[in-house]
């Protein structure tokens, strides 16, 4: 398997991400059993397109929800049976006596984990609640996590695992916009999303700051489509709810939803 060969398929900053897939396959196929850490889903169709090339290799995505975006991926050969391996992710519920928990959002918690040093790998998806909120974290930080996560944007809070069993997914929270733009272009309907001009967008799509479907796009005339996630570092993510047609002088009306 020539690595040179597999990276015309996805983007040149995704090279490191194929090369460590291609070693997992690559030990998987001489009986190595690979678990990874939470991947994000562009990274998860990577690793997909890599172990379909191999009649050797199987692999189980877990995320502790069978709608979970962030799953840990389990590499083996084709003959161990995984549906019963311990896929190494812990549950830990977050809960507080200050009424402001509920102010709390995703990125508040985000921030938070990620203050304590934790990677980004290590945590699966995250669920807010008005009471609280459920993560998932790998099983070799929970216990740090537990110990050291007491406070989220300035709320005091107390940690607890609990056993999968117990997870609370909640629905994402969507702010549906409705927009009225001159064309499907990436550059123009994240304009009118981020409430930024035109200019001010340009930049951090053109310096590889911006991802739809979770893959770096750096071409502002991207067109974007129905069920398109986009991403702007430091500007949050949206969806492309619904395509709603033209209106009289031939703009397209859209639906989107900003994630909280």
């Amino acid at each position: 398997m020539t690595n040179e060969h597999i990276y015309a398929h996805f983007h040149p900053d995704e090279s490191r991400f194929v090369d460590k897939a291609v070693e997992w396959v690559e030990r998987a196929e001489q009986h190595t059993v690979k678990l990874t850490d939470f991947l994000d889903p562009r990274q998860a169709h990577i690793l997909a397109t890599i172990i379909n090339r191999s009649q050797d290799v199987q692999v189980r995505l877990e995320g502790g929800h069978p709608q979970a975006e962030r799953r840990r991926a389990l590499i083996a050969p084709d003959y161990r049976v995984l549906d019963e391996e311990d896929m190494g992710i812990s549950l830990i519920n977050v809960t507080s006596l200050d009424d402001k928990l509920k102010d709390l959002d995703h990125g508040d918690y985000m921030g938070a984990i990620l203050a304590l040093g934790i990677k980004r790998d290590k945590i699966g998806d995250i669920y807010p609640r008005e009471d609280g909120c459920h993560f998932l974290v790998a099983n070799e930080v929970a216990d740090y996590m537990r110990l050291h996560l007491n406070q989220v944007h300035r709320v005091h809070v107390q940690t607890e695992q609990l056993p999968l069993s117990g997870l609370e997914a909640t629905e994402t929270k969507l702010e549906e916009l409705h927009l009225t733009v001159a064309s499907l272009r990436l550059d123009g309907i994240a304009s009118d999303a981020y409430r930024l001009s035109r200019a001010k967008v340009l930049v951090p799509i053109k310096a590889g700051r911006c991802k739809v479907n979770w893959k770096q796009e750096e071409d502002p005339s991207k067109p974007l489509k129905e069920g398109d996630v986009v991403s702007l570092q430091g500007f949050g993510r949206f969806k492309v709810l619904e395509i709603e047609g033209l209106t009289k002088k031939g703009r397209y009306r859209l639906k989107i939803g900003k994630y909280a």
